[in-house]
């Protein structure tokens, strides 16, 4: 005869699979518990306790929640085991996932998953880079959750406001636990957002204009009273003669507004820089000193016509 031992062979784990009936954490009977909103855990009944502990599950607790009706999936952890018998309360978010309503069926099921090395978020508002040290707030806010989902849409709360965001990707699975992990994080750009278009640079290099444009052209048109800007006449009657095309542009330019430094050029282009060279070199005339101006020296004419003398 062979006699066994009672501890000969190691105890089997067992799965714990249950169906409960959900609801959310504004349900729970009692004070207000923000903190189940805040993070990715849920309430369970005492009896789960029990038949973990019987199940010799393994720790942490992570848990498969199925909503089979919609057939979707989510993982999560357990913060309490307060709740009424026959029912589970979930965060808001987490119900929102799973397409739940108050009160339906929800599978949830002991599972075992990885250790996650690598995720993936997109928040879903551009509010989101409002936030200085973005990598440090995620880190603090996930302190609430036990694991990741890919595809979730998590919520998370700074500074009195709800951000969320979605889990575009995890490592080393599409679910993964994040207790006490050593976790890279990356964030895509926000849902909606959109750089700013650069401006196209010109086939010399310039994103502007050309460089060597006059000061004068850049000021706005006169607007208003025009001094000197009129026509003259002849006294004899005669007809004033025509001016050449490059007169004509000589004395446009002088009708326009001469350039002052100091006023905003507000065709300006943001990122270029242009350069204005207008200083000439004095030439040998205006070198010359000027004769003091003396009043009434100057010579005097006559309208009529000397009469000659017979």
């Amino acid at each position: 005869m062979f006699q066994f031992g009672f501890n000969m062979f190691h105890e089997i784990s067992r799965p714990f699979n249950m169906t409960y009936r959900c609801f959310s954490v504004s349900m729970l009977p009692g004070n207000e518990r923000q903190d189940v909103e805040r993070g990715g855990k849920i309430i369970m009944p005492p009896s789960a306790l029990e038949q973990l502990t019987r199940l010799s599950i393994e720790y942490p607790m992570i848990f498969k929640l199925t909503n089979k009706k919609t057939k979707r999936i989510t993982h999560c952890g357990v913060l309490e085991f307060v709740a009424d018998e026959g029912k589970v309360y979930l965060p808001h978010w987490m119900m929102a996932n799973l397409v739940l309503e108050e009160g339906a069926l929800l599978q949830i099921e002991s599972v075992s998953l990885p250790v996650a090395t690598f995720s993936k978020f997109q928040p879903l508002s551009e509010d989101f880079l409002d936030i200085t040290n973005p990598k440090a707030v995620l880190e603090n806010c996930l302190r609430n959750f036990s694991c990741l989902t890919t595809g979730d849409v998590i919520a998370i709360k700074y500074n009195s406001k709800v951000y969320e965001l979605c889990v575009l990707e995890t490592k080393p699975g599409n679910a993964v636990i994040i207790i006490e992990c050593d976790m890279n994080v990356e964030f895509a750009p926000p849902v909606g957002y959109k750089e700013e278009e650069r401006i196209p640079r010109s086939a010399d290099g310039n994103a502007g204009p050309s460089m060597d444009e006059d000061p004068a052209v850049m000021m706005p048109e006169p607007s208003g009273f025009i001094a000197f800007s009129g026509e003259g006449n002849r006294l004899d009657g005669k007809k004033k003669k025509l001016t050449s095309e490059s007169e004509s542009e000589s004395q446009n330019s002088q009708a326009r507004q001469s350039y002052v430094r100091g006023i905003p050029d507000y065709d300006f282009v943001i990122g270029t820089l242009r350069f204005i060279r207008n200083s000439r070199p004095p030439s040998a005339k205006e070198e010359a000193p000027a004769e003091p101006f003396q009043a009434f020296k100057g010579e005097g004419f006559t309208l009529r016509t000397a009469k000659s003398k017979n």
